[in-house]
This record gives structure tokens, C-alpha cells and sequence, in this order.
């Protein structure tokens, strides 16, 4: 009798852990600086904001391809992105902002591998708190498995 209180204790509370957190991947692919801006970092802000006041946590990951290399690049006026004239105005500021997800959200940003070769980007080039993985459907994939909801953030 005791074993099946425990049981049923342990699974109890393995769902309510699970209705205490809302996970999400962003399939981060667009080029458009204000779509980058109120998609991932109004957005986050204001899905953080919504689920603390419910109590429960808010894991992001954005996985990094497509277009949005660009944002994640150190100083983009030594990249493909010289010309892109509204991303060098205000890229430093965009930098700071990047990384207080980080930091303030605890974002995980995962960047393709694949694209930053095509790209003509290095490590050295990207933001250090990126981390590098393989390519951009592997990452989705280990989240959506993981149970992260899945949302497009493209042109």
C-alpha cells in the first residue's frame, strides 16, 4: 500500500512540475531587424512577465539560422553585413539587449553550424554566450523532443 501512495505521490508531482513550466523554441530565421526586435526581445520580455505572474517558469531557446546570423555577429562592419547600414547603427545597442537575455532571462541561443561556414563566420566572430551546434534542425528537434512548443520567426 505504501509503494502505491508513493507512486501516485511521485507522479502527482511530476505533473504539476510540468504544468509550472512553459517551454518554447524560437525557429529564429529572419533578417528584418524590427521583426527580430518585437518577435524575440519585446516578446520574451513580455512571455516572462505573463508566466512569473502565473508562477511558473518560462524556458526559451532560440536556435539561429537563415538571415538571423547577422544579429549575433560581434562587429558586423567586418562581415557580409557592412552594408546592412541599420544594423551597424545599432548594433552595440542590440548587442546589450542580446545579452541581457542571457543574463536577466536565462536564454539559451543555439546558432547553426552549417550556415555560419556558408556565412563565411567563425567562433571567434559571434557573441560568446552562442553556443555552436551542428546544424539548425538538430537544435529544434532535441527541443521539441525535450517538449518545447515550436514558433517560426521568419520573413
Amino acid at each position: 500500500m505504501k509503494k502505491i501512495v508513493l507512486i501516485l505521490l511521485l507522479t502527482c508531482s511530476s505533473l504539476l512540475a510540468e504544468e509550472a513550466s512553459a517551454k518554447v523554441v524560437y525557429n529564429l530565421s529572419t533578417q528584418k531587424l524590427d521583426t527580430f526586435e518585437r518577435k524575440i526581445l519585446k516578446a520574451i520580455v513580455a512571455n516572462k512577465a505573463y508566466y512569473t505572474s502565473k508562477l511558473k517558469e518560462y524556458d526559451v531557446t532560440v536556435v539561429i539560422h537563415g538571415g538571423a546570423y547577422r544579429f549575433f555577429v560581434k562587429d558586423p562592419k567586418h562581415s557580409e553585413y557592412k552594408r546592412d547600414h541599420k544594423l551597424i547603427k545599432t548594433y552595440k545597442e542590440l548587442a546589450k539587449r542580446i545579452k541581457s537575455m542571457v543574463e536577466t532571462y536565462d536564454v539559451e541561443f543555439l546558432i547553426c553550424e552549417v550556415g555560419m561556414k556558408k556565412h563565411h563566420l567563425s567562433k571567434k566572430d559571434i557573441y560568446d554566450f552562442v553556443e555552436i551546434i551542428p546544424n539548425a534542425t538538430i537544435g529544434l528537434i532535441d527541443r521539441q523532443n525535450e517538449g518545447y512548443a515550436y514558433v517560426p520567426v521568419e520573413d
